[in-house]
């Protein structure tokens, strides 16, 4: 722990003006044991009263007023490019931490170098109930939050690793996050929400980063502030809770995801389970949602892109295999 005691954590945070969520969370940001902190908030909301309340509030805070509505990933990009930290944790506006989060958290990237990503025990806001204890790829190629609504009874008390971070409260080492860009993207801006902490975790583990499970680092998470409580990303049935674009969103960011990350070999071994959850998918919306059929038909140019930037993942992934090799 003593390498990582001086290293600055930079914390983004993308908001669309919801003030007592986002007080929350920069109250329970101000109460960190760890002090080495940037806090970087992007407003989304194109509000300048509500840009000037946080300043006023908050002096600490540096504030990046969007002049246009950024997508999700776009925001997060731009935080993390206007950042400084050694370590980017980044947090949903309805989340909270435990005083002691950042600083348990980081004890997981002293386990080896190659951690770039942490993550710890993510509770509902009722303290109850299991938010993710790590984020894992099930066998139908969607994003899987181990524990995910279980009744908190102990049951993942140990370290360990695992897959990816939950992008609520999403703690990376910044150098996998430039190792692993697109261009100049961390997070891949042709998703709006969903799937990019899944997108982020693969494409991490694929050049060579692994993720960490810390459950002393406690967050509280209001599943349903962004993603309605009782939906789960891997319940094809649950759509029902999203509006129309958003179900978009899930359906075309997992197809992007598998796209870009799955090896030829595995994507044949699963895809008896991919077309059996396609199945059920696509019945569904040809029953309850027709009009996503074009929807998504009006979305296929980012498939094709996904193709292309698996292609230059690819080129860059073994370019940097191959410098490793000459260094050895």
């Amino acid at each position: 722990m003593n390498e990582m005691s001086n290293r600055l954590v930079s914390i983004i945070i993308v908001t669309c003006g919801r003030r007592d969520y986002l007080r929350s969370c920069l109250d329970s940001i101000k109460k960190q044991a760890y002090s080495a902190l940037e806090i970087i908030v992007i407003d989304n909301s194109l509000n300048p009263n509500f840009s000037q309340e946080i300043i006023k509030r908050y002096p600490e805070v540096k504030l990046h007023a969007s002049l246009k509505n950024l997508p999700y990933c776009g925001a997060l990009n731009k935080g993390i490019e206007i950042s400084k930290g050694y370590f980017i944790l980044c947090l949903n506006d309805d989340v909270t931490l435990d005083e002691g989060f950042i600083e348990k958290a980081l004890g997981g990237f002293s386990i080896n170098k190659k951690i770039g990503m942490v993550s710890g025990k993510i509770l509902r806001s009722d303290g109850k109930a299991i938010d993710s204890t790590g984020l894992f790829l099930s066998i139908w190629h969607t994003a899987k939050e181990r524990g995910y609504g279980l009744k908190d009874i102990g049951q993942f008390e140990k370290e360990e690793y695992i897959f990816g971070v939950n992008g609520a409260v999403a703690f990376y080492r910044r150098e996998m996050l430039e190792n692993i860009k697109i261009g100049s993207d961390y997070f891949d801006t042709d998703y709006r929400f969903f799937y990019e902490d899944l997108d982020t975790a693969w494409r991490g583990q694929n050049f060579g980063w692994e993720a960490y499970y810390i459950p002393e680092a406690i967050a509280y998470h209001v599943r349903g502030a962004t993603a309605r409580a009782g939906y789960g990303i891997d319940k094809p049935y649950a759509r029902r809770y999203l509006n129309s674009d958003l179900h978009l969103d899930l359906i075309k960011n997992r197809y992007l995801t598998f796209i870009k990350n799955e090896s030829f070999f595995r994507f044949v071994l699963y895809l008896p389970f991919i077309l059996l959850y396609d199945f059920l998918v696509w019945g569904y919306i040809l029953i309850f949602r027709p009009s996503l059929i074009k929807k998504f038909l009006l979305n296929l140019k980012y498939l094709k892109s996904a193709f292309k930037k698996r292609r230059l993942v690819k080129k860059v992934e073994n370019q940097k295999m191959l410098d490793k090799n000459n260094m050895l």
